[in-house]
């Protein structure tokens, strides 16, 4: 779940990783508990495992085809982050590799391990292995170590590794080398903003690994003599080296294909019910009943017995069945356990069906899989999928989910059951939740009580809170205090706080200070700032400069910045661009573009389409269209339109309406009328309203009252 923004401010993301579990790290000065209390992987340091030893495939690597010489898998080749990889692997700490399944953020690491730390031991926890006693037993068995966690999203929360067990981890210069999938990532340290794993996540250094191959690897691979390298080189297409070695589009085509008659199609329903499992969030690996009972709904849905499906046994053997060598589409896990290869997980794209959410709810073992169920359903807006994951929870006083569970009823309309959980998790200490509920009170127009829940947020180190309060104050018309807590926040590098600052002190006229901010927004990629820029840099008649940043903001998608730059355009007599761009504002929803343009038109007798274009204008409602047809219907002489659209201009309030009808009625000789709406229009300011005024009255033969007005219009005396 990513921010929302709310009357300009922003709202934390709802979903937080772990529960609110205390767990204390034993340390090496409290006496020791026995060897049976320990997880089987720390009973006997003496059997992990030396990294000169250590083989690929034990720490996790994808298998690939047998080589030509029996080999399990092929050479390494270098990749472009390896050097910046290893660095930070010698630097120590946590070094999190984030990539996509089978970009070899495995091999990657593992290889760093290697070349960086000779001679350690390989700590690695089975998958959801407890971590709290490590620090521990590393220490007490007195030899350099390693931590491999391949996977971290295995390990993030209660009982893993958690924030106290990392600064132990670096206490004894222990480094940490983890992998981790884009997705489980992106949930991690984005969605789960306040949890055990976002805030390990903000402790670590993370390498980025792309699944593409730059030119640069294709180069290394193609001087490899490999077969398994040199096939991929030549076939990989639009895939990954790593992808092609793993087999994963293979086996994607053969599992899509596989739901044909004739095909698969009960072995490609076991396969789409654990690839859904996985994307609900229930931890895996699946009962083999589980499976079995949620298969039926897909099969059904894609034929049933129209696709003549193959026996159950059957379907297990082809869905487990070893492909080039390599991996199975549903991988054994125990016995008769099952997990989905997870090249399927991150390539599937329909929605998750309801009875697979079902299934994962009720098979959910305890809070982290209810709350990761919550998360996973929020993100795919089965907004009642997590609101029935959360609720139990709520109710057993987990206090990440009553925040988490405020936010999705906010967003749902449900304000008053948002606040009152708001007000829970705010009152029991959650870090978040006054910066939310001040959102919603600000929302409800309760300005007064939003203002001080953000200065509490504030106060406690909220970084969203500062901004939030800084953008209330400046709505409120408190300009100096909001200019204070922008600064705070730009200072403390909250990503808007410079943009929201310079349209404060544009509006207050600094405008030097106002560009300079507004630079410093557009340098850190603020997609508003390009354009808001321009407007500053235009008005000072920097016209070159602002055309500059007109075409950036118009190249990056700003909607704004097409009509502003055809504006521009216009006035710097290239109607020909400018028409352009008005046609690409117009296009894409401009409320502006079609009654600039049709004045373009307008201006070089293309009348027809100037009128449709003014009464598109019209009909949506924008207000100078209506005195702008006039205009063109009073140069065709369409006299009637024209005044029934300057009158209706005038009663919209168009400043100049009034002087145009009075010229279209003095016209036609109703001098009464005419006489109105010149003076009206004098009296409202139109500088030449009084001149004509006085010419009527002249022909009128009221030459004292004309002349009265000609010097009243001078200035002189009486």
């Amino acid at each position: 779940m990513g921010e929302n923004t709310v009357s300009g401010g922003r709202q934390d993301a709802v979903v937080q990783a772990g529960t609110v579990h205390n767990v204390t790290i034993t340390s090496s000065t409290s006496s020791p508990q026995s060897e049976e209390t320990l997880p089987r992987y720390l009973r006997d340091p003496d059997r992990w495992p030396l990294t000169d030893e250590w083989e690929a495939l034990a720490a996790g690597a994808h298998r690939a085809r047998p080589g030509d010489d029996g080999s399990k898998l092929p050479p390494y080749v270098e990749r472009d982050v390896d050097a910046g990889l290893r660095e930070a692997v010698a630097r120590g700490g946590l070094i999190v590799v984030v990539g996509d399944s089978t970009a070899g953020k495995t091999r990657a690491s593992y290889e760093a391990v290697r070349a960086v730390l000779p001679g350690r031991r390989v700590v690695a926890p089975p998958p959801g292995g407890h971590l709290e006693r490590a620090p521990e037993v590393v220490e007490r068995a007195g030899v350099p170590c390693v931590v491999w966690l391949d996977d971290l999203e295995r390990y993030l929360g209660p009982e893993g590794l958690e924030p106290d067990v990392l600064d132990d981890f670096v206490r004894l210069d222990v480094p940490v080398v983890a992998t981790m999938r884009l997705k489980p990532y992106e949930t991690f340290s984005v969605d789960q903003e306040d949890g055990i794993g976002s805030r390990v996540l903000r402790l670590a250094e993370v390498v980025d690994l792309n699944r593409l191959w730059s030119e640069v690897e294709l180069s290394r691979a193609g001087d490899c003599d490999d077969s398994r390298i040199v096939d991929a080189v030549a076939h990989h297409g639009t895939y990954g080296i790593g992808e092609y070695l793993a087999a994963g589009p293979a086996l994607l085509r053969e599992w899509r294909h596989a739901w044909a008659a004739q095909g698969h199609p009960r072995g490609a329903a076991l396969v789409s019910a654990a690839v859904d499992l996985t994307r609900t969030g229930l931890r895996g690996p699946y009962p083999q009943e589980l499976l079995v009972q949620l298969h039926g709904h897909y099969l059904y849905a894609a034929g049933g017995h129209a696709l003549r499906p193959e026996p159950l046994q059957e379907a297990f053997d082809w869905a487990s069945r070893v492909r080039l060598g390599v991996t199975s589409l549903l991988v054994p896990v125990g016995e008769e356990q099952w997990a989905a290869f997870d090249y399927l997980v991150d390539a599937a794209e329909s929605a998750v069906p309801g009875w697979t959410w079902d299934g994962a709810l009720g098979s959910a073992v305890d809070e982290k899989d209810g709350f990761a169920i919550g998360v996973n359903a929020y993100r795919a807006d089965e907004h009642t999928v997590a609101e029935a994951a959360l609720r139990p929870l709520v109710d057993a006083g987990h206090l990440a989910a009553a925040f988490n569970l405020a936010f999705l009823l906010a967003e749902s309309g449900r304000t008053d059951e948002a606040e009152q959980l708001y007000r829970h998790a705010h009152d029991n200490g959650h870090s978040k939740a006054a910066n939310n509920l001040a959102i919603l009170l600000q929302k409800a127009g309760r300005a007064d009580e939003a203002e001080q829940l953000y200065r509490h947020a504030h106060s406690n180190g909220h970084p969203k809170a500062t901004h939030n309060l800084a953008i209330l104050l400046a709505d409120i018309g408190r300009t100096d205090e909001a200019e204070a807590f922008y600064r705070h926040a730009h200072s403390n590098g909250h990503p808007k706080a410079a943009y929201n600052l310079a349209i404060l002190l544009q509006r207050d006229g600094r405008t030097e200070e106002a560009e300079h901010f507004y630079r410093r927004a557009h340098d850190n990629g603020h997609p508003g700032a390009a354009n808001n820029l321009a407007i500053l840099l235009a008005e000072s008649g920097r016209t070159e400069e602002a055309e500059h940043f007109y075409r950036h903001a118009h190249d990056n998608g700003d909607s704004k910045a097409a009509f502003n730059l055809a504006n521009l355009l216009a006035e710097s007599d290239r109607a020909g661009e400018a028409e352009e761009f008005y046609r690409r504002a117009h296009d894409n929803g401009h409320p502006g573009a079609g009654n600039n343009l049709a004045n373009l038109l307008a201006k070089s007798d293309r009348t027809d389409e100037a009128e449709r274009l003014y009464r598109h204008a019209l009909d949506n409602g924008h207000r100078s269209a209506a005195f702008n047809l006039a205009i063109l219907l009073a140069k065709s002489d369409r006299t009637d339109e024209a005044e029934r659209l300057y009158r209706h201009a005038h009663d919209n309030g168009h400043r100049s309406a009034a002087f145009n009808l009075a010229i279209l009625l003095a016209k036609s000789d109703r001098t009464d009328e005419a006489e109105h709406f010149y003076r009206h229009a004098h009296d409202n300011g139109h500088p030449k309203a009084g001149t004509n005024l006085a010419n009527l009255l002249q022909r009128a033969g009221r030459t004292d009252e004309a002349e009265a007005l000609r010097r009243q219009i001078r200035g002189d005396d009486d």
